[in-house]
């Protein structure tokens, strides 16, 4: 079968290839790719090249396809897993594989599987490691969605406490307790408000800070106080940026006391020395965001460490239970992965918005595969269906929808736009 793909083939070498699938192999499974979801790792890969822990071939003799928050169906299934696996199953995947100690993952590692695909062959490793899991929500681009999602619920479950005097870890946030989200109205901070909100296990008050006021009116107007309010949790959004003492005032808000739990959304050391001066006696930090510099430093209290039992975690992805739990909660509405949305684009844009992500505004940019389309923003449409038809009845749908991306607008596309 001759696909089309976006393989990297060196440091900042993305390009938009088509070849042939090898032949299928028993154990081995073909299937149509229709979205994919750039993610920020995807862009240190790009920046990294060879030199990135997931990577394992010579990239100009065997380029690897990228991407690995996709969703798709199956085509054809090798007799391995005939029994478990049916032709037209609308699935995702764990890339995280975990496959015999390695950390081989699609869209860091593979030749002929990754997001940024048409077709990809799923090789026996994602199966036997129970990676391949079905998705039922009803637009493929929710699915895509899960993987970050799941992140984001194992960033929370990575969480742990302890008791004076007991060397067991309790795991996950305190229900109940404090949440302090910093820097969090990113693509991957909204994931965390919404999860914070409506997740089973639920902190009593979540303060979220930014320095950016759009964004924090925009994550406002979409995860309401007042629809936190409903499910039990009194949520903050403060701009520390126009704050003369952002700690002493994160703490007013929390009653004078410090939050049991602190997740940092942005790799910048004066964030991460913030979360650090907000933790309670037994409170959790997780450093979600990774940097790209490997030197990266900032300063912890050791004797916070010590003498107050402060912990510190990371996480730069979730397991299979938690992607299990993401599909779970967004098949029964409970969760809004659509908010994290806010570019669309075709195969042709990937290259250039995977390499400059960073100066990219906006959240989550969302790829249709078998589409040749500009990225665009939701906000955007307006302004391009002026000329254009396609962007004016998309901004139509859009709009209708709380300028949230749908199904509807997801139908649309896929009937509408033009192939790649």
């Amino acid at each position: 079968m001759k696909i089309k793909a976006v393989r990297l083939h060196g440091v900042e070498d993305l390009r938009v290839d088509e070849f042939e699938l090898p032949a299928l192999g028993d154990d081995e499974i073909l299937a149509e790719v229709v979205t994919d979801s750039i993610c920020m790792s995807s862009h240190k890969l790009a920046l990294q090249g060879e030199k990135h822990k997931r990577v394992r071939h010579k990239l100009a003799e065997e380029p690897i396809i990228v991407g690995h928050e996709l969703c798709g169906t199956i085509k054809e299934v090798g007799s391995k897993w005939a029994d478990k696996f049916k032709p037209g199953m609308r699935f995702t995947i764990q890339p995280a594989l975990n496959y015999q100690g390695t950390q081989w993952a699609p869209g860091y590692s593979y030749r002929w599987v990754g997001g940024n695909a048409t077709h990809v062959i799923l090789p026996n490793e994602v199966m036997e490691m129970d990676c391949l899991l079905e998705a039922k929500a009803d637009s493929f681009f929710v699915s895509s969605l899960a993987e970050p999602v799941s992140c984001v619920i194992g960033g929370f479950n990575a969480m742990y406490h302890t008791e004076q005097g007991s060397y067991e870890h309790k795991m996950g946030i305190v229900e109940g307790g404090s949440l302090a989200l910093l820097a969090s109205v990113g693509p991957m901070g909204l994931g965390a408000i919404d999860y914070a909100i409506h997740a089973d296990r639920k902190p009593k008050r979540v303060v979220v800070t930014d320095i950016d006021q759009a964004r924090l009116d925009r994550a406002a107007s979409l995860l309401t106080v007042e629809d936190a309010a409903a499910n039990g949790v009194e949520l903050h959004y403060v701009n520390t940026g126009t704050v003369d003492d952002p700690v002493a005032h994160l703490i007013a808000l929390n009653e004078g006391e410090l939050y049991e739990d602190v997740i940092v959304f942005a790799p910048v050391r004066p964030v991460v020395e913030m979360g650090d001066a907000l933790l309670a006696v037994d409170g959790c930090m997780n450093f979600f965001a990774g940097p790209t510099d490997t030197g990266f430093m900032a300063t912890v209290n050791f004797y916070g460490v010590h003498y107050l039992n402060h912990h510190y975690v990371a996480n730069s992805g979730g397991n299979n239970d938690d992607l299990v739990e993401a599909l779970k909660l967004m098949g029964e509405g409970r969760l809004k992965p659509e908010v994290m949305v806010t570019h669309i684009g075709g195969l042709n844009a990937v290259p250039d918005t995977t390499v400059n992500l960073p100066k990219i505004p906006g959240g989550k940019k969302l790829i249709y595969t078998h589409k040749n389309l500009d990225l665009v923003g939701i906000d955007e449409f307006e302004a391009r269906g002026a000329t254009d038809p396609f962007y004016a009845e998309l901004d139509r749908i859009c709009k209708a929808h709380n300028g949230l991306w749908s199904k509807e607008a997801e139908d649309y596309l896929l009937e509408n736009a033009p192939n790649i």
